[in-house]
């Protein structure tokens, strides 16, 4: 069994991550646990499964491996700058198209409630993003990226990522109410290759951190979530965030940079 645990580390975890998430809202559906560790635990629990499986097959020196991105933060500030910009830009294009199409006028939807969003929920939001970007990014991107190539690896973290939130979903609680799956699985999909085209061109955990955690904040702005723009909204912004990940996954290919220092092999997008 511990070899079969090593060979097939990363497909383990994939397996076993969105299982542990479907018995852990169980608990929280039965009152096992209270509201607090649910809505923070569903994260620890997912990095903590991961680092024991990677403890297990690859010692301290794997743990070490998962975390290292993060303290990559000296990159070209115009990446930072993207980052901040990035989930903004698209969830404002969404908007645009939106009036364009309702109502005849570009900025009729297009409205910034700062205010919806407090300092303390920004912070969850945060560590959320970081929780995420350790788990999906830095581990499970890089590690299927050694096996398939970098758009096909984000695919399948999307897809994986989805499962692990269909029973969140399906409970609906510490989610944005409304969210139908199947836009959902569009836009993990498009949400990992766009960390997957980040993060192969500057290795670098902390930006990718930022993307994450301003795409969340774009989700709480801007009026493109289920409950404040609509499900058809939804869909459209998780489609053109889908459809702009595509776009730069081709001009930027991460292929050409996304390598493990333990892989000698070299990858190409299509």
């Amino acid at each position: 069994m511990s070899e079969f645990i090593k060979k097939y580390e990363i497909w383990v975890f994939l397996v076993i991550g969105p299982i542990l998430n479907a018995l852990f809202v169980y608990a929280r559906i039965q009152n096992i646990i209270p509201r607090f560790l649910y809505i923070h635990g569903r994260f620890c629990v997912l990095l903590l499964v991961l680092l024991a499986i990677v403890k297990f097959t690859r010692g301290n020196e794997g743990i070490k491996e998962i975390f290292r991105p993060m303290l990559k933060w000296k990159v070209n500030p115009k990446w930072y700058l993207f980052s901040l910009l990035f989930a903004m830009s698209v969830g404002s294009i969404t908007l645009l198209l939106k009036g364009m199409y309702f109502e005849g006028e570009y900025f009729s939807f297009l409205k910034f409630d700062f205010a919806a969003q407090t300092l303390k929920g920004s912070l969850v939001l945060l560590i959320w993003a970081f929780l995420g970007e350790v788990v999906w990014v830095s581990y499970c991107i890089r590690e299927l990226s050694k096996i398939t190539k970098p758009f096909y690896a984000s695919l399948l973290v999307g897809i994986f990522w989805t499962i692990w939130w269909i029973p969140i979903i399906y409970h609906g609680e510490g989610i944005l109410p409304g969210i139908p799956i199947g836009p959902l699985s569009i836009f993990m999909m498009g949400i990992a290759g766009m960390c997957a085209v980040v993060y192969g061109c500057v290795k670098s955990g902390v930006v990718v951190l930022v993307m994450q955690f301003m795409l969340n904040m774009t989700l709480n702005i801007l009026s493109v979530s289920p409950t404040k723009g609509g499900v058809s909204t939804f869909t459209s912004f998780a489609i053109i965030y889908f459809l702009t990940m595509l776009i730069f996954m081709y001009f930027m290919n991460p292929s050409k940079r996304l390598k493990s220092s333990s892989s000698k092999r070299s990858f190409k997008i299509i």
